[in-house]
């Protein structure tokens, strides 16, 4: 066996209990009591009564645009302007620069804990191809540690902006896997949407939307887009993020699309960071937070996840990469206090995510990937709770990063 986690509580199983976890040839091949695997270990590792999960997994953040807040000018604090400030940032964009501040975002992601992720890239006249090769460069130099997926998408128009259309297909034929989309920029909602879903079903490519980002509810486009996912078959493989308009309407509107959304199998990704410095600027007190309640629509049985969106630029001028953080900011926002609803947030920055890509090879179970972070803590809600430091993580069973835990110098 090549290495064994010793006294670990298992995510999923009694937390009051603990139990040894082996390893081999990168994958979990048994999880028993302390001491019930007779087998020796190449490297063996007490963790203490710790809890081990499977690694996070971001769903929704923008490598190619992360860290220039430096370079912007962010007065407003708008959406409008967020746009504008990097549609010029744009200009001087150059894989090489791409690549660079993409790699120190990364390796954030991958010190919090992260192992997997799809990352959306921005690809029109302006930046070519530039950011998406960018960070396409990166996804083999860093398999070691996480897997990243790339989602293509049109920020400012598809149908308004030509000569976007056929960079997002030259792009999907270089390796992008996933399309995405950005209605609310576009001259024309409908139109976007359905060449998106075009797009998807000539690549057999999963869909990810920046959706229905605003206050203003008298349009919404989340309706058509669980219609579009109905006429295609694309239930489970349509994912829509941001949706801060829904955090807006009344509660019978809320139950009816939330029950849509369900039956159509679209999938929610709420950024609450983003979606809580950008929206709300209308008025100037009794400011709203415009964070999607999305812990309330799981009860319809819509599968909902949260995520980082932008680190370090106008979009968002913070930003760590701590999916554990995105989850204590949302349950602080959204009010959530029930020991359940703890979890559950911690299991949108996990399981709901990794179903959300779609990963069956996922999870602290005998037989799958081990895939895997130790945090200084023994249950989910505590971790969200408390933010507690992830202290090592795992990829196929090799130990990417580590850090100690904290040590009280006592006189």
């Amino acid at each position: 066996m090549d290495t064994l986690l010793r006294n670990a509580r298992v995510l999923g199983r009694d937390y009051e209990a603990t139990f040894d976890i082996g390893i081999e040839a990168g994958r979990i091949v048994a999880i028993e009591p302390p001491g019930a695997i007779g087998t020796p270990a190449a490297q063996s590792i007490d963790v203490e009564g710790r809890l081990v999960s499977p690694s996070f997994v971001e769903t929704h953040i923008h490598l190619d645009k992360s860290c220039i807040l430096d370079r912007c000018t962010s007065e407003q604090g708008t959406l409008d302007e967020a746009i504008a400030q990097v549609a010029l940032q744009k200009k001087a964009f150059t894989e090489q620069d791409v690549t660079e501040r993409a790699r120190r975002t990364l390796e954030k992601a991958i010190a919090q804990g992260t192992g997997v992720m799809r990352t959306h890239v921005e690809v029109d006249p302006v930046v070519g191809l530039r950011g998406f090769e960018g960070v396409l460069a990166l996804v083999q130099e860093y398999r070691w540690a996480i897997e990243i997926e790339v989602c293509v998408f049109p920020q400012e128009g598809l149908i308004s902006n030509p000569g976007t259309d056929e960079l997002l297909v030259a792009a999907m034929k270089q390796g992008a896997s996933v399309i995405g989309a950005a209605p609310y920029c576009d001259s024309d909602p409908h139109a976007q949407i359905d060449r998106i879903f075009e797009i998807a079903r000539e690549f057999d490519a999963d869909i990810d939307m920046h959706l229905d980002f605003g206050m203003a509810t008298d349009h919404m486009d989340i309706e058509y887009v669980c219609d579009m996912t109905e006429k295609h078959r694309y239930g489970g493989r349509v994912a829509i993020g941001h949706v801060t308009k829904l955090a807006m309407v009344e509660p019978e509107r809320f139950a009816r699309i939330a029950q849509r959304l369900a039956d159509s199998g679209v999938a929610v990704t709420v950024l609450p960071a983003t979606d809580l410095y950008l929206m709300g600027r209308d008025r100037a007190y009794q400011k709203l937070r415009c964070v999607l309640p999305v812990h309330e629509l799981l009860a319809h049985g819509v599968n909902g996840n949260l995520s980082s969106n932008n680190i370090l630029n106008p979009f968002t001028p913070f930003g760590d990469c701590s999916l554990l953080r995105m989850a204590n900011l949302y349950a602080n926002v959204c009010h959530v206090g029930r020991r359940d609803d703890i979890r559950e947030c911690f299991d949108m920055v996990t399981r709901r995510s990794a179903r959300l890509l779609r990963r069956a090879d996922y999870g602290v179970e005998v037989g799958l990937s081990a895939d895997l972070v130790v945090i200084d803590t023994t249950a989910p809600e505590h971790a969200v709770a408390e933010l507690p430091p992830v202290l090592m993580g795992f990829k196929r069973g090799r130990m990417t990063f580590s850090r100690q835990p904290v040590t009280l110098h006592r006189p």
